[in-house]
């Protein structure tokens, strides 16, 4: 029995898939949980809005962070994206916050986590090495957990906790980067005593609105995108999270190239190269749409393409794409900018295959 136990396997958030599921393929069970998003985010902003628990737990990390000079947000991968926009939010409202790269910090920066900095940490999994030892390390401090799995490591260690309520993940974040952003959101709104709730609804009914559409017109996209030598994303504020997720979606199921900037990052430097072979996907939203756009005309000028994501209505050109996404309150446009670069990737994946295979359970963590 000893012996079953150790070869028992670690099914993802420990519930074993359904057999419809083991048999899927990258391609679609990216679609089946890209699809899963809009339903998954509103029953989050429900449960945060009335759950007693979930209450209680928002109003101790909240309690945690009163007298502390900042407010770090630590993840990593798609749970680093997520971290942005709760440390956007808080930046909008005069606290001071970070978005933090926790294998950086685990191995550089330990020192200088003193009592000026409330930490909230963030991993899907909760099984991550570096956040694991974070939290081995410093279990005496005030420490909070955005997390996805109940049954993990960093849940078992954290003393507060919020849950993602995203249900086990089987292909790129998707769902759990949606969820897990929303709960930033939420969290870094009852810190500064701002009423997210409604804000929160309008979002949700925005993407989910918005998915069909767009998604059905991946295809146009692909086209649009295909003989690209690579593709650069470009957003700023909590929208900048929204590019490096987008990349990283882009490349862990197509294994195409690309790779996030923010517009600064973007302007000085890397647009010196843009040509014909030049695709770049452009958030122009928040309060910085206009810079944006403005991009996306130099872009254009020096004979790149633009796929532009913005609230606003634009002539489409052989050059560039337009998409228009109603308007929410930041930092939520982080959400639902995100749609086309997933309905991209499904287009990619649909025409030459899936580079990423389902991952049904959790394999050795390391650093």
């Amino acid at each position: 029995m000893q012996g079953n136990a150790v070869n028992a396997p670690r099914w993802i958030s420990g519930i074993e898939p359904a057999p419809e599921l083991l048999s899927a393929n990258g391609t679609q069970i990216l679609e089946l949980e890209c699809r899963q998003q809009p339903g998954l985010l509103r029953e989050l902003i429900a449960a945060y809005a009335s759950d007693p628990a979930i209450r209680a737990e928002l109003g101790k990390l909240s309690e945690l962070t009163v007298g502390r000079q900042s407010v770090l947000f630590i993840g990593m991968g798609a749970s680093f994206c997520s971290a942005v926009s709760g440390s956007t939010l808080l930046q909008s409202h005069g606290r001071a916050s970070f978005a933090i790269d926790a294998g950086e910090w685990l191995n550089y920066a330990s020192p200088v986590w003193g009592d000026a900095a409330s930490s909230i940490l963030l991993t899907t999994s909760g099984e991550s090495a570096e956040l694991v030892e974070l939290f081995k390390r410093n279990g005496d401090r005030e420490m909070g957990l955005i997390c996805n799995n109940p049954a993990s490591t960093c849940w078992k260690l954290a003393k507060h906790k919020l849950p993602i309520m995203a249900g086990p993940e089987y292909g790129n974040a998707t769902k759990t980067y949606t969820n897990s952003t929303a709960t930033t959101i939420i969290l870094a709104s009852e810190m500064v005593g701002h009423s997210w709730q409604q804000e929160a609804e309008h979002a949700a009914e925005v993407f989910s609105s918005s998915l069909d559409p767009i998604f059905a017109m991946r295809s146009e996209l692909e086209m649009f995108c295909r003989g690209a030598a690579n593709i650069e994303i470009i957003g700023r504020g909590a929208a900048f999270g929204a590019a490096i997720m987008s990349a990283l979606c882009i490349r862990e199921m197509s294994g195409f190239r690309a790779a996030p900037h923010t517009g600064a990052g973007f302007k000085h430097g890397p647009n010196l190269d843009v040509d014909g072979s030049h695709v770049a996907i452009i958030f122009a939203v928040g309060r910085v749409a206009q810079l944006g756009v403005k991009l996306a005309e130099e872009c254009n000028r020096r004979g790149g393409k633009v796929l532009l994501i913005s609230n606003e209505e634009h002539p489409a050109t052989e050059k560039l794409f337009p998409v228009k996404i109603d308007s929410v309150a930041e930092p939520w446009e982080s959400i639902t900018s995100l749609l086309v670069p997933q309905a991209l990737t499904l287009a990619m994946t649909e025409r030459t295959g899936c580079r990423l295979p389902p991952r049904f359970q959790y394999g050795v963590m390391e650093q």
